[in-house]
């Protein structure tokens, strides 16, 4: 038996050569967004003996990076889709169906078609689920009227179009949740969009964001940008200003907080989240809702030979985001190689890089790289960073262009 140590590095530096000889290994992902299609393709790439079986239930992937640009009306939803025609290309095996259940002894998934699927390794990429009632009045159905719009899709253009059909001098009430969720800055990056939707087709009309937080990701930089771009516009109340949402009415169209009841002429709800059902289902979620894992190998503190990355898991320092996802995908990948081989993982250094859009023409970005310490992805100090609060113009156009640039290279990388 042979043990090697090696480095592994997520983010946007590049995955070892070498390649493993495991000849019968049977590895299943479930989730086929940026986080379990880029393991299902590193783990091609590091362990082309191993069998992949990617399950995913819906044909087409709407990524969520740039879908607050489709909101606002600069962007055609057709960029945001992306399918898995690649996946059968680089010998992957797609199961387009829903996993449904997991037998964690006997190392099995059942899916909705009724299959099911023996494995050495699962990876579990679930995403998250809403907290449905965790928000009195915020159910399934009232989202058809306060629409969320975090799952990109269907609820994207559900906004778009209410965004559009919003009345000269309207009112719009959005609601930031409490830590942890989906993409921490995405609700002021939406917020900021929205704000441009508005100066630029209905300048008499107005922005509230209730928020249950004090303090949120870049938040300097977000604040800057909304007094140079949106004085008059955009109106942001935090926790201790009474912003927290305490309770919705769908069919009177009220949100409340602790302090004032608003009737809006358009409600964008961002409820509380939680990992995708799967997880709960699997044994891997604790009483938080998320998934404690092992920082080296991303193997579930609750049940073995199980693994969970992206936004399900509980990551320590490391966002909730897609590049996140992406980059934990790729050490997990090499890890579960290495565990297969019956080597020890090495210790991985994994990289975010994460872009907002103040306006079309207005970018700003935060990096971190991390590792694991005390049981958990630390951030290392003065290792990252932020774009500078006093760069010019030109500059906050360029990384609005970089955006982009980001944006086609994670989804080539994850979707082909």
């Amino acid at each position: 038996m042979k043990t090697t140590r090696r480095a592994v590095i997520g983010g946007v530096l590049a995955m070892p050569a070498v390649a493993r000889a495991q000849s019968a290994a049977r590895v299943v992902v479930v989730g086929g967004g940026f986080g379990g299609a880029s393991a299902a393709r590193a783990l091609r790439r590091v362990a082309p003996r191993v069998e992949v079986t990617l399950v995913e239930p819906n044909a087409t992937f709407f990524a969520c990076p740039f879908s607050n640009e489709v909101i606002a009306g600069l962007r055609d939803m057709a960029a945001q889709q992306f399918g898995y025609a690649h996946m059968a290309a680089a010998g992957i095996r797609v199961i387009p169906a829903a996993a449904t259940a997991i037998d964690a002894e006997a190392r099995r998934v059942t899916v909705s078609d009724g299959r099911t699927l023996d494995y050495d390794r699962l990876i579990l990429s679930p995403g998250v689920d809403f907290a449905w009632g965790a928000l009195p009045g915020y159910t399934e159905a009232a989202a058809a009227t306060m629409p969320h719009a975090w799952k990109a899709g269907p609820q994207t253009l559900l906004l778009r179009d209410r965004l559009a059909a919003l009345p000269e001098g309207g009112l719009v009430v959005m609601s930031a949740p409490a830590n942890p969720y989906r993409c921490p800055p995405g609700p002021y990056e939406r917020a900021s969009l929205i704000a441009h939707y508005l100066k630029t087709h209905k300048p008499r009309a107005k922005l509230i964001l209730l928020d249950s937080k004090d303090a949120f990701s870049k938040q300097r930089l977000f604040q800057n940008a909304w007094k140079a771009l949106y004085p008059g516009v955009l109106e942001w109340v935090s926790l201790s200003s009474g912003g927290k949402v305490i309770e919705v009415d769908a069919a009177a169209g009220t949100v409340k907080t602790d302090f004032e009841t608003y009737k809006p002429d358009l409600a964008n709800i961002i409820p509380p989240q939680r990992a995708g059902a799967i997880a709960a289902a699997a044994g891997v979620a604790d009483r938080t809702g998320w998934c404690p894992i092992d920082p080296v190998t991303f193997e579930s503190r609750l049940r073995p030979n199980i693994h969970v990355i992206g936004d399900a898991a509980i990551a320590g320092g490391m966002p909730k985001s897609a590049f996140a996802a992406n980059a934990q995908a790729k050490a997990c990948a090499q890890a579960v190689a290495d565990l297969l081989d019956h080597a020890i993982p090495a210790e991985p250094r994994l990289i975010n890089t994460c872009y907002s859009l103040a306006a079309p023409d207005y970018g700003f970005s935060v990096a971190g790289v991390y590792r694991p310490a005390n049981g958990v992805l630390t951030d290392i100090e003065g290792a990252g960073g932020t774009s500078a609060l006093d760069a010019p113009v030109e500059t906050r156009a360029q990384e609005a262009r970089y955006a982009e640039s980001w944006f086609k290279t994670i989804t080539a990388e994850a979707f082909g």
